[in-house]
């Protein structure tokens, strides 16, 4: 039985993310494929060799790692490529693979440590080698797919963040339906041709036996638009959404019992030239995912000519048509305390045709969604990566981080506080970090706000929480009930209009067994009305 040792460098795409908490799809169909032809498969993360972990002696070694959208990360960096090249040299192994998105953008010198860089399909070419057989360089079949992610399932028990705050990452389709015309410029997803999909009851069947490994978090991301899994071909680059396939594959995984269902990407373009049965499909997110769902809208620049020199999905009025309904639709708010379904905007900055004149056309954009009370759940910018080919624009990095900063500070901002006000309750906060006194954590979902507190709380627990102040892209929060006679004062601290002074004066105070205490303490009847709604007296 041969030896595998596949090694989880943490990979970030447009249309998959595997980071922590996320479960990387290439990662399940790897270990799946490699399983599939009787290899003994050994899994490692990337943090396990920060940790002095050493890869043991093997056959074959596969690192799957790489950024295609790199972002802040919380924790579980992905693999550098200085990480990368120095596990490679160091491990005793026959042959190395590479695969992930570092396959398509890595330097040569990092490249000629692997005796094959996978930059088609990883899975398919760790099957073929660990099988005996020279990479052909094919995707996998839907045949193949289906059956290695049931078989890589259990990879999710090796997962850093396994139970909790896991997210297993669904891929229902690969390709993108624009592929005939080459799709937008920068992305990769076209080159894989016509879409190939998934049908309802497999993706159902792989969240099952995720599930009864101990998943209970599931978002469906690994794909260009899921407002257009199985859509109706109708000749042009829009085909007709089909509400009937989201139900059947939402209401499958939903009724194994989850605790997040949540989905990712939509093409506004579809949206906006379908509107009716697009309604339907949300309708259908609305009912079978849970709440704090997003579906984010790749627009990546208002302006016309841009849209005109990089083949773009879809015009600033589509977009603009697009987050209407789909505020019309998944607004109210939800158990979790957030919105059911909002939508999030993609802008790339760096793209051909590009100039000063349009990132105002993309504030002017913005500005009108907030002049029409519309909200996004975010606001994404980045700038473009060359991976599928370089790119020609006026727009200098000093101008970009200007308009970035311009976004957070006059839209993020005032969107946050609409979002999210002052008492608004947050259920479920998974803390998940430390920096000195403070402490950071996260709902489970897809893009979830990051949410601090101004003092410590223990790590790796759920907490409910209610909101106390905003920055541009996060909010702070205090436990919610606030224990008043046991929190640290740096908790009432926190609490609205309290500040240090009347913090101290209610800490000598304690203990309360009232609201009247607190009033008698304050001496001021207004603030310890207001504080009610946030503490209790146990």
């Amino acid at each position: 039985m041969p030896r595998l040792v596949l090694v989880d460098g943490y990979i970030d795409e447009p249309a998959s993310l595997g980071v922590p908490p996320y479960s990387s799809p290439q990662i399940r169909a790897v270990f799946g494929a490699a399983r599939d032809v009787g290899a003994d498969v050994i899994l490692l993360n990337i943090d396990d060799i920060r940790r002095g972990k050493k890869v043991p002696d093997c056959d074959v070694l596969v690192v799957l790692s790489g950024c295609a959208v790199p972002g802040r990360y919380l924790r579980g960096n992905p693999a550098s490529e200085r990480e990368i090249a120095e596990l490679a040299s160091q491990a005793r192994a026959s042959f190395r693979i590479l695969g992930g998105p570092a396959a398509l953008e890595t330097n040569k010198s990092l490249k000629a440590i692997f005796d094959l860089v996978a930059d088609v399909d990883a899975a398919v070419a760790t099957n073929e080698v660990v099988r005996g057989d020279g990479p052909s360089g094919k995707w996998r079949t839907i045949e193949q797919w289906n059956r290695w992610m049931t078989l890589g399932a259990e990879s999710v028990l090796g997962h850093p963040d396994f139970p909790q705050p896991l997210i297993a990452e669904l891929e229902t389709y690969r390709g993108c339906i624009r592929y005939r015309s080459g799709g937008c410029s920068f992305c990769v997803e076209p080159l894989k041709g016509k879409p190939s999909y998934r049908q309802p009851d497999d993706v159902i069947a792989e969240a099952r036996r995720l599930h009864e490994l101990g998943v209970r978090n599931f978002r469906i991301g690994a794909q260009t638009c899921i407002v257009s899994y199985l859509a109706r071909s109708n000749g042009t680059e829009t085909p007709v959404p089909n509400p009937e396939a989201i139900d059947r594959l939402l209401s499958g995984i939903r009724s194994l019992g989850v605790d997040v269902l949540h989905l990712d990407n939509a093409n506004p373009a579809v949206i906006a030239q379908h509107p009716k049965e697009s309604k339907l499909a949300m309708e259908t997110m609305v009912r079978h995912c849970t709440s704090g769902n997003v579906l984010a809208l790749g627009l990546e620049s208002a302006d016309p000519k841009v849209r005109k020199a990089n083949n773009l999905n879809a015009s600033a009025e589509q977009a603009l048509d697009a987050i209407r309904l789909i505020n019309e639709v998944g607004r109210e708010r939800g158990p979790n305390g957030l919105p059911y379904l909002l939508p999030g905007v993609n802008f790339i900055v760096g793209l051909d045709g590009e100039d000063p004149s349009s990132l105002e056309m993309n504030l002017e954009f913005l500005r009108q969604v907030r002049k029409e009370d519309l909200l996004l759940r975010r606001i994404n910018i980045r700038q473009v990566m060359p991976i599928r080919r370089t790119f020609e624009s006026d727009v200098s990095h000093s101008q970009f981080l200007s308009f970035k900063k311009t976004v957070r500070e006059e839209i993020d901002s005032r969107m946050l506080r609409d979002l999210v006000p002052v008492g608004t309750r947050l259920t479920r906060v998974f803390t998940e970090m430390r920096e000195g006194k403070h402490t950071f954590g996260r709902q489970i979902g897809t893009y979830p706000l990051l949410i601090g507190f101004n003092y410590p709380l223990p790590l790796n627990q759920f907490v409910n929480v209610k909101v106390v102040g905003w920055g541009f892209r996060s909010i702070t929060a205090v436990e919610h009930p606030l224990h008043i006679n046991s929190c640290p004062i740096a908790a009432m601290e926190s609490l609205p209009s309290i500040g240090n002074k009347r913090a101290v004066r209610l800490f000598r105070k304690r203990p309360y067994h009232s609201i009247e205490g607190v009033e008698k303490a304050l001496d001021e009847p207004r603030l310890a009305n207001e504080m009610a709604e946030f503490i209790d007296f146990e």
